[in-house]
């Protein structure tokens, strides 16, 4: 059997790169919706204020769950290599 990883989110490493990425996307969403924010409160648009306030709720919430998947995969990352000896063959490295 192939143990090698055959797509983008067949090991780990991938997966955590994947959950960055994403965390990135999301804080710049977030940055751009703090702007539409003060637009919006600016022209009294009252109705787009709270669409946008509830927006950046929303991307707050992602961005929780997002660092708490970078945190588990880093935990994940962590016990393979203490499972697999990966720690003691890089040290003798």
């Amino acid at each position: 059997m192939n143990d090698q990883p055959t797509t983008p989110f067949d090991s780990i490493e991938s997966a955590h790169e994947y959950v960055r990425l994403l965390t990135e996307a999301i804080s710049e969403a977030m940055g751009e919706i703090e702007e539409d924010i003060r637009e919006a409160s600016a022209n009294g648009a009252a109705r787009r204020l709270e669409a946008l306030q509830l927006a950046a709720f929303k991307l707050q919430k992602l961005r929780g769950h997002m660092t708490g998947s970078g945190r588990i995969l880093n935990d994940l990352r962590t016990l393979r290599r203490l499972l697999l000896g990966e720690r003691l063959v890089s040290q003798r490295l």
